[in-house]
């Protein structure tokens, strides 16, 4: 802190330069700060995967459906702790815009094998009590309003009309929080029976089944049990870890972390070739102040010192602000949470940016800072002469 007020007169000595530099700064962190962000929501749901849950989807592919009458036969295998079938519905409100991820499940069943989807008790009796009832996430309810006891109307471009009504009808009876920040709070639950009921074609049919081993390390002994269970069947089956499906759903739009390295790789080679030339410059055209601090006693380890310093305190600023302004804008939550439901910057990716921050200044900072470190004093004043 000593020599604060000559490391900030020298960021100060170019204001116009200074500024353009720290702008560059700033939205490469903010760049940053968003690619992560995506990555994080396309990614979110491996990281959240359950090391005992397996998924058993169609062999051919997890579009095409399974009947509902497997659900006695996996939950009869060994190891099998647990079992529940998934449909997906593909609801919309009012406007197909607000498209929502909208499952018909078993109520029970389904809060026993994803605890992470938090109920409150008297929330979760209504529920399992009234036959058009739904639960819905924390995040959706607040997105368009809706409280417990509201009626929702959903259409479906799946399923379409249910029978004997226009739209399916819903009362919202509890509100689901997550267990962690990275729970999924935007999809919406509702009776299977009801769903059965409505539905006018494919009767029985589910699209998957998600299981809970009772051991986690006889996970690929199970998976393997339940296929063999199947084989030679019209409906085969392939079963896999939870983390692999949401993995395959990842793996869909790219390699995500392929994409954000070679990205942020470019940008942040571009910002330190910046950061350098605006230090080197300042550090030549203060050649003789050099000579000077050298000639009254700063020794080539301080000189070194401050060049850094002024470095980092360049990068730091302006890094530090576009973290900031990245963590202040996703935390106002998902722009399009029908696409990116789990939308934060993680805790993690904030602290490695902090460190390329510092990074970002000691490199470029670092060759200007040699020429000053190595500059004769004889040299220095000679010029100004």
């Amino acid at each position: 802190m000593k020599y604060f007020p000559l490391i900030w007169s020298n960021l100060k000595r170019h204001k116009m330069r200074t500024l353009l530099t720290m702008l560059s700064i700033m939205v490469a962190f903010l760049l940053y700060g968003f690619l992560c962000t995506i990555k994080y929501s396309l990614t979110g749901g491996v990281n959240m995967a359950h090391a005992d849950r397996l998924i058993t989807t169609h062999k051919v592919s997890m579009i095409l459906p399974l009947p509902e009458t497997y659900l006695a036969k996996i939950q009869a295998v060994p190891g099998v702790a647990a079992a529940v079938y998934e449909t997906w519905f593909g609801g919309i409100y009012q406007d197909p815009k607000n498209f929502l991820a909208t499952w018909p499940v078993e109520p029970g069943a389904f809060l026993n094998m994803f605890p992470e989807f938090q109920l409150a008790p008297d929330q979760k009796k209504k529920w399992e009590e009234t036959r058009n009832g739904a639960i819905v996430g924390r995040a959706t309810a607040e997105r368009f309003g809706w409280k417990i006891g509201d009626h929702v109307p959903l259409t479906s471009p799946i399923w379409g009309q249910p029978a004997k009504q226009q739209e399916w009808d819903f009362e919202i009876c509890g509100i689901y929080d997550g267990a962690t920040k990275g729970t999924d709070t935007t999809q919406f639950f509702f009776h299977y029976d009801y769903f059965e009921e409505g539905r006018q074609d494919r009767k029985g049919q589910v699209s998957w089944y998600v299981i809970r081993v009772d051991n986690p390390d006889h996970s690929d002994q199970v998976a393997k049990a339940v296929d063999a269970v199947f084989a030679n069947s019209p409906y085969e089956t392939k079963t896999a870890p939870e983390a692999a499906m949401m993995q395959s759903f990842a793996q869909q739009v790219g390699d995500i972390g392929t994409i954000l390295i070679s990205i942020l790789g470019a940008v942040f080679f571009t910002i330190l070739l910046v950061a350098g030339n605006t230090t080197m410059q300042s550090v030549r055209e203060r050649t003789t102040e050099i000579g000077v601090l050298k000639a009254v006693g700063f020794g080539n380890g301080m000189v070194l010192s401050l060049v850094l310093a002024e470095s980092c305190l360049l990068t730091g600023l302006a890094g530090l602000s576009g973290l900031g302004l990245a963590w202040l804008i996703t935390s106002r939550g998902s722009p399009v949470p029908s696409m990116l439901p789990i939308f934060y910057l993680p805790g993690r990716d904030l602290l490695v940016g902090v460190g390329l921050v510092f990074a970002l200044g000691l490199a470029a900072g670092l060759v200007p800072a040699l020429q000053a470190m190595r500059l004769q004093v004889a040299v220095a004043l000679r010029r100004n002469a």
